[in-house]
C-alpha cells in the first residue's frame, strides 16, 4: 500500500477463486468504468468506510445488493491486470487508507 502509487493491495490467486466481502454493506457499484480496475465492485459498509474489490472473473452480486461479511461476491481473474489477483482497497471518507489495518492476521 502506497496512496500516491498503489490505492491498496493486491492478493494473488488463481482464476475462478471467491472473492467474499470484507464486512457487511451494499453494493453501490458495479463496472469497468475506471480504467486500471477491470471488473469492479464497490461495497459501502456506512458513513465512512467503502471497499473495492477489482480484477474480478465474473461478478456474483447486483448493484443495490445488500451483502454480509464473508458473502461470495466474485470470482478472481485478470480483468484489465497483467496476472490473476484481487486489488483490495478500503476508502474512509473518499481517501485510501491501508487495507491491511483491516483485514484479519492470517
Amino acid at each position: 500500500f502506497n496512496d500516491t502509487t498503489n490505492k491498496g493491495v493486491d492478493i494473488a490467486g488463481k482464476p475462478g477463486d471467491p472473492v467474499v466481502a470484507a464486512a457487511p454493506g451494499r453494493v453501490i457499484y458495479i463496472g469497468t468504468g475506471i480504467r486500471g480496475y477491470g471488473k469492479l465492485i464497490v461495497i459501502k459498509h456506512d458513513a465512512n468506510y467503502n471497499s473495492v474489490y477489482a480484477h474480478n472473473r465474473e461478478i456474483l452480486v447486483k448493484e443495490g445488493q445488500a451483502v454480509a461479511k464473508g458473502q461470495k461476491i466474485a470470482e478472481l481473474g485478470d480483468t484489465d491486470a497483467d496476472t490473476p489477483k484481487l486489488h483490495f482497497e478500503i476508502r474512509q471518507s473518499g481517501k485510501p487508507v491501508d487495507p491491511l489495518r483491516f483485514l484479519p492476521k492470517s
